[in-house]
């Protein structure tokens, strides 16, 4: 019975998505070895732990304990009111909590992400839109739960992991089914209130960043970025002419601007061939839905991590040529950095596993 249940695990695992994970990961690590190999170390360690924390979350039966959503996201919840409380402040925002003792810190709002989307997962699974989408009754109540972490993140401040949160959160809904009433009563309410929420709600770098990207001349970063990418050329340098990261113009050459050094050593068509990569992801994992219908658990998880790879790859990727605000968004699986990525290793963990075992046999199968 153990082979026929493995045998069926592995006949619903999504090779394909693990495919298309691998060579961005790899491409990531053989870049990051160019610019600074002693980060490479770390950043292997970072793949190490992400390549465990996907296993672990494949291998956890997340529908027997699915009870606990709702315990984690307010465990959560709690985890980024504390951070108002008694949070270390770093660089002027107050985003980290410090485990007693180790000195060690911990970003709530990093760790918070995976916990949202399977909440959203479970709150639309226990109440399945109607045919003609979610009413107002019900879109209120999925927006308090959207809402609060938003709010909770704004304040630190962290605008820019607030925001992707509600794009994913009404992305979700809009692509579940929302009555298109509320979507044109939500725009309306959205314009006349931008204009005060610029002047009262930002805070005074965060109007600057805008005040950059509307400028005539970009940031110096920006520049360096858009430098780094026009002399890429069609094909790219190799290692020792890419002047502007090896000499340092480049500044973050490692984690927020690394698509510019990517495209300063590979060019133009290396771009094509890396944004190819992530269409071809995203789109994968947006594909899935056509043979989930019904579960609206595993739907909600793969459309949550197709919008978040989606709005992190654009923004990322948008900042590096001028056309978006300076917001440290990283790019998905290939800037520098532990949390991101081992976050995206979780999300892509229980996908899979949601997609290995979403039928009953798979779990208590009788036949031998």
């Amino acid at each position: 019975m153990r082979f026929l249940i493995d045998r069926r695990i592995i006949t619903h695992f999504d090779f394909i998505l693990v495919l298309l994970i691998i060579p961005i990961i790899t491409i990531s690590f053989y870049l990051i070895s160019e610019i600074d190999p002693a980060l490479s170390k770390k950043q292997l360690v970072y793949i190490a732990v992400g390549g465990a924390a996907f296993v672990i979350f494949f291998l956890t039966p997340l529908r027997e304990y699915r009870w606990l959503i709702p315990a984690i996201y307010w465990i959560n919840i709690a985890l980024l009111i504390s951070v108002d409380l008694f949070g270390v402040s770093r660089l002027g925002a107050q985003r980290w909590l410090e485990i007693p003792f180790v000195h060690f810190t911990i970003q709530p709002s990093e760790i918070f992400k995976p916990a949202f989307i399977l909440m959203l997962a479970y709150l639309i699974q226990e109440r399945p839109p109607p045919k003609n989408g979610y009413g107002l009754k019900e879109f209120l109540r999925l927006s308090f739960y959207i809402l609060l972490p938003f709010v909770l993140i704004a304040k630190e401040p962290d605008l820019g992991t607030a925001l992707i949160l509600l794009i994913i959160g009404y992305g979700v809904l809009f692509i579940v089914g929302v009555n298109w009433k509320i979507w044109v009563s939500l725009i309306v309410l959205i314009s006349l209130f931008a204009p005060v929420s610029y002047k009262y709600l930002l805070h005074d770098y965060q109007k600057k960043r805008i005040h950059d990207f509307l400028s005539e001349k970009p940031s110096y970063h920006v520049q360096q970025s858009i430098i780094a990418i026009g002399s890429g050329g069609l094909s790219g340098k190799e290692k020792q002419e890419a002047t502007q990261t090896q000499l340092k113009f480049l500044p973050i050459a490692s984690s927020d601007f690394i698509f510019a050094y990517y495209v300063e050593r590979f060019g133009f068509f290396g771009a094509l061939f890396l944004v190819g990569l992530y269409a071809m992801l995203i789109m994968h994992i947006l594909s899935l839905n056509y043979k989930l219908k019904g579960d609206y658990f595993t739907q909600v998880v793969a459309t949550a991590i197709a919008l978040l790879l989606f709005v992190y790859m654009s923004v990322n990727i948008a900042m590096t040529i001028g056309l978006a605000p300076v917001v440290g968004v990283p790019l998905p699986l290939f800037s520098y950095g532990g949390s991101s990525f081992v976050n995206f290793m979780i999300l892509f963990g229980i996908l899979e596993h949601l997609l290995a075992f979403r039928f009953n046999f798979l779990y208590n199968s009788t036949r031998s």
